[in-house]
């Protein structure tokens, strides 16, 4: 008889699933040690029944009996068909995460708007990066890559438990943004200088897509520009490095 628990997280493996369960995974130690830390619910976890218990691995599953938390052992070659990682520690856990709105944004700081970022690793770092920077949220619109896919999740190193974070339409990220009063930036070549430049607050700041960079009408709706000066030859950085010097800036106390 085939397991609701491996169904499910076979399930959630895809982006549509994700959403109709309100689920997402997370696998290996350090990430469901995140999520625990995070608080948020933990629907229940598989364990590969012939990994190596080390101490750490231990504690964990100790931790998750204590808290009843539903678990199941399966042999290495049943544990490896539902892990999305090549070593996943021998744990995946189904978390339930947190279900941000925009009106749940902090009014002030700095929030970080994602403008159909593709690729997974680098939207998990931007979430990492904004919430070690200090970051008021991040606002991903559409296009860009499902906050829980597992390489966001990896990438992202336990942020995505704990950062807010929001998906939106381009259009609706603009209606909150002239509701509540918040500067609208772009990341663009032709900007002020980012050491130089007055950033304000409250700030949305919007990083572009790999290739295309930054929608037409989010450009048009911008209050302002600002760039990083770069060495002659070179054209560009990734999206998350940039990201990263922007609001270095635009968090530090000046």
């Amino acid at each position: 008889m085939r397991s609701s628990l491996l169904t499910l997280i076979r399930n959630l493996h895809d982006r549509k699933g994700r959403r109709r369960e309100a689920m997402a995974l997370a696998e290996g130690v350090r990430l469901v040690e995140e999520a625990v830390a995070a608080g948020i619910p933990i629907r229940g976890v598989v364990l590969d029944a012939d990994a190596p218990t080390d101490r750490r691995r231990k504690a964990l599953v100790a931790l998750l009996e204590a808290r009843g938390v539903p678990m199941e052992s399966v042999p290495a070659k049943a544990f490896a068909s539902l892990a999305a990682t090549e070593q996943p520690q021998g744990v995946i856990a189904v978390v339930e995460p947190p279900a941000w709105g925009l009106a749940d944004l902090p009014p002030t700081g700095v929030v970080l708007v994602l403008d159909a970022v593709q690729d997974p690793g680098n939207v998990g770092t931007l979430l990492r990066t904004a919430s070690a920077l200090g970051a008021a949220g991040a606002v991903l619109l559409k296009g860009t890559a499902d906050p829980f896919n597992a390489k966001v999740v990896r990438a992202a190193m336990g942020a995505t438990f704990r950062f807010p974070h929001v998906t939106a339409t381009p259009e609706e990220f603009l209606a909150w943004a002239l509701a509540s009063g918040r500067f609208v930036w772009v990341a663009d070549m032709d900007g002020e200088p980012v050491a130089t430049a007055r950033l304000p607050n409250p700030l949305a700041l919007i990083v572009g897509n790999e290739g295309a960079g930054v929608r037409p009408e989010l450009a048009a709706a911008a209050h302002g520009r600002v760039a990083i000066p770069l060495a002659p030859g070179v054209e560009s950085l990734n999206v998350a490095v940039a990201a990263g010097i922007i609001l270095f800036e635009a968090t530090r106390v000046r």
